[in-house]
């Protein structure tokens, strides 16, 4: 009985896992963005995807290879698993989902583009402030993510 219960925990938290993958591959997990990404690139589209607080992917084409991961330059939320790190997610669908982005971006972090991105003229990250988001997270001291 304990044996069949342990399985069927380890398969909801298998599942779980797979779930938190992002969809978005236009940058690959491994190696260079592309080339259409480079430094001071504009690019623009609907964000079809909130990951974290601070990261979201644009629609840039049809399909998840053609969604660009990017992580807001100019917002620092909590990490997901930190105090805040849910409800900066919250605000953060709130204020994007859905709704056209222009971007600009800047350089790369791992499988995704570090980018400053505006919604109606307003900066992502001045939504999120206005929205009553609280900053915390990575590179936040630093101010660089």
């Amino acid at each position: 009985m304990r044996i069949a219960i342990g399985l069927a925990l380890l398969g909801a938290l298998t599942m779980a896992t797979a779930a938190k993958a992002d969809p978005c591959k236009a940058i690959p997990d491994h190696g260079p963005m592309p080339s259409y990404l480079h430094r001071g690139a504009h690019f623009s589209g609907p964000v079809v995807y909130v990951g974290d607080g601070d990261s979201l992917c644009v629609a840039v084409g049809q399909g998840p290879a053609n969604w660009v991961e990017i992580r807001l330059e100019d917002f620092y939320a909590p990490e997901l698993h930190s105090p805040g790190g849910p409800d900066a997610k919250v605000a953060l669908e709130r204020v994007a989902m859905g709704r056209d982005a222009e971007c600009v971006a800047n350089h790369q972090s791992y499988d995704r583009v570090v980018a400053t991105c505006r919604i109606g003229g307003r900066s992502i990250g001045d939504l999120m402030r206005a929205a009553g988001a609280i900053e915390g997270g990575n590179g936040y001291a630093q101010g660089k993510p």
